[in-house]
């Protein structure tokens, strides 16, 4: 398999780091970024290549950081759709919005992407065992691929995250153990066990490859969109490693001349409960205080700190985008309208994308003629318990008078 993988460099330093080898962080603390020779990829590829193989993540290989073959770990992740909400498009005056469904990827949500990714990865530099801090998406990827990699996988959650994935991960054999607090209480409780056990972490952004999966969502909506990309793409940001992905994917095709036209406005979306990326936009800093007392009944976007702030908040203003945050009533309402009217069952993070579509039509960021792209990043189904909890029980006795 041939391979254009060349370094790994952080992005604040500029220090290059060798592949080759087991990183997290850069020695100054930031997470570095996955660098290929792009302008020999250029000459001798021709993208088209791509579009002749089997959908998925892996038909661009010559673009992800794996060396050789037989260390590719996949359950049939990528190759998501992309279909139009026209009922919602009306109601929020725009011509054109469009949902990329990462529910219908395996596990449920789009971090399938960075666990095929990362755990290939980790397989082909001989790791063992693999520990990382998940609010429970997360954690279920990769507990499913490291399963299938043969790979020890162990994670800490927060006690309150949510049962089906707390369920999936043991169900995958993956050491599953329970917090109190948020995802950063089991942060440190995973940095713990790693300095003391020699585990590889993989926390958010402290492996190097997460985005590298994540980064693919951009490279199949440069395919399904063509040159005439969406003006604004707006996703649920709790760690934030999919907009970091989706820049790096635009940033790498443009520079190799393959994407032509203008770059889409990048759009966070975050918990008015939990916002700290929102809040450092707002308030012009290029990094975000830990939020605290962060809570929303989105867990996915529960995140008070992200380490890849910065890289975030880069994306958001290179690209002429913006920060938004919604209530959990409104995102609650708005995830039971879009499965009634649109009959998506979406995740309550995906709702808060597809609310934040109306609110940044309304604030004047995109105009009623603007193509508008929301990442649903999660299969409804994945919330039972939120879902029951607002089912109604009527009884029978009305249907049998």
């Amino acid at each position: 398999m041939k391979t254009y993988l060349k370094e790994l460099e952080c992005p604040k330093c500029g220090k290059k780091h060798d592949p080759s080898r087991l990183n997290n962080l850069c020695a100054c603390g930031t997470p570095l970024l996955v660098r290929y020779d792009l302008d020999r990829l250029a000459r001798e590829f021709d993208p088209k290549e791509w579009g002749k193989r089997p959908e998925g993540l892996w038909r661009y290989r010559e673009l992800l950081p794996v060396v050789k073959e037989e260390n590719l770990v996949s359950l049939g992740e990528g190759g998501t759709p992309v279909y139009p909400l026209p009922k919602i498009a009306r109601e929020y005056g725009l011509k054109e919005l469009y949902m990329k469904d990462e529910g219908m990827n395996p596990t449920g949500t789009f971090k399938a992407r960075g666990a095929a990714v990362g755990v290939s990865k980790a397989l082909e530099l001989g790791v063992n065992t693999v520990a990382m801090p998940t609010a429970g998406n997360a954690g279920a990827a990769w507990a499913a691929y490291s399963a299938r990699a043969d790979i020890k996988m162990v994670v800490v959650m927060p006690e309150d995250a949510p049962a089906t994935t707390q369920a999936e991960c043991v169900a995958y054999g993956c050491e599953t153990y329970l917090v109190k607090g948020l995802i950063s209480d089991a942060g440190r409780v995973v940095r713990e066990a790693c300095a003391k056990r020699g585990w590889f972490e993989a926390a958010t952004l402290k492996e190097p490859y997460r985005i590298e999966g994540k980064k693919t969502m951009g490279l199949e909506i440069w395919e399904q969109f063509g040159d005439k990309m969406p003006d604004a793409i707006i996703y649920p940001t709790g760690g934030g490693v999919g907009i970091i992905g989706m820049w790096k994917a635009f940033q790498e095709l443009k520079i190799m001349g393959w994407l032509t036209g203008p770059l889409p406005r990048m759009v966070v979306v975050q918990a008015e409960g939990c916002a700290p990326i929102v809040r450092a936009y707002r308030e012009g800093k290029d990094k975000a205080e830990f939020f605290q007392d962060a809570h929303t009944v989105a867990a996915g976007i529960r995140v008070p700190s992200a380490l890849g702030d910065f890289l975030v908040l880069d994306a958001v203003r290179s690209s002429g985008g913006t920060c938004v945050t919604v209530t959990d009533e409104e995102l609650l309402d708005t995830w039971k309208h879009v499965s009634r009217t649109e009959g998506a069952l979406i995740c309550p993070e995906g709702a808060a994308a597809v609310k934040a579509a109306k609110m940044i039509k309304d604030m004047g960021v995109i105009s009623e003629d603007d193509t508008v792209l929301v990442l649903n990043t999660g299969a409804g189904m994945k919330y039972t318990e939120l879902l029951l909890e607002r089912a109604v029980n009527l009884g029978s006795a009305g249907l049998v008078k």
